[in-house]
This record gives C-alpha cells, structure tokens and sequence, in this order.
C-alpha cells in the first residue's frame, strides 16, 4: 500500500503567484501541487494537496487525516501565528507533521516569529519557497523507509 501524506495549505496560498510575489515569488498554487505530486511519485508516495481559506475546513481534514495518512506536510498560512485549535487537531491527529512556509517568516514581521505549529512538528522548513515542500515529502520518504521499534 503507498504511504499518503497530507500536504495542506491554509488562507491566501489561492493567491499564489500573484500576491506579493517579491515575498512568495511567481508559481502558482497549480505548479506547487505539480511539484510536490512529482516529487511524491518519485518516493514512491501518494499525496492530498488541498488548500482553504476556511478554518474549520482545514481541522476537519486533519482530523479525517488519523488513521488514514502516514503524515502531514502543513503550510498554515497566518494560522500559523493564530491558531491553537489547528494546533491541536494536529496533535489529535497523532501524525508526525511537517511545517512549511515559503517566505522566511523569521526574517519578517516580528508576530510572524511565533508559530503554534512548531512545537508539535517533526521539522519546520521556512524560506526555501516551493523547494521546502518538496524537501518535507522527501524527509517523509526517508522516515517511512526506517524500521519501526
């Protein structure tokens, strides 16, 4: 059975390649999903690539997640920085996740420096624009491939 991994992106991500692109650069949401179903056919995995401006919407596909996924690669967007409730439906989950951010939210807005996600992640790659996902889905490869105690 190939290994599933959720690969979620959170509010404004639909704007990809149009908003702020100095920050976010020119690809769009498409090309990200293209890269990152590339690179999981190459690790022998299979993904869900889904966005949403919808809080509630997010939460609930991280929780229909448990049991079904072998993990979740997560860019949440401003919820990064807000949401609590995310972060413990992906505590609920009980699935190693990984954060991602295009932008290098260190090097932005101070209330970007707080994340409620990476307390609870296996990793968090920032700054490294679509590569960091392709570079988290390579990680989950590696992780699925080592023998379980």
């Amino acid at each position: 059975m190939t290994p599933l991994i959720l690969v979620l992106n959170g509010p404004n991500l639909n704007m990809l390649g149009t908003r702020e692109p100095a920050q976010y650069g020119h690809e769009t949401l498409a090309d990200l999903a293209q890269g990152c179903a590339e690179t999981a056919q190459t690790h022998g995995l299979e993904i869900e690539f889904r966005q949403t401006n919808h809080e509630g919407e997010l939460i609930d596909w991280i929780h229909a997640a448990r049991g079904r996924c072998a993990g979740i690669v997560i860019n949440p967007g401003a919820w990064t920085h807000t949401s609590v409730a995310i972060r413990d439906a992906l505590v609920a989950s009980e699935l190693p996740v990984i954060e991602v951010h295009l932008s290098n939210v260190h090097k932005r807005e101070p209330f970007r420096h707080l994340s409620f996600v990476s307390s609870i992640a296996v990793g968090v790659i920032c700054g490294l624009g679509s590569h960091g996902y392709r570079m988290a889905l390579s990680h989950f490869a590696e992780l699925l491939r080592e023998p379980r105690p």
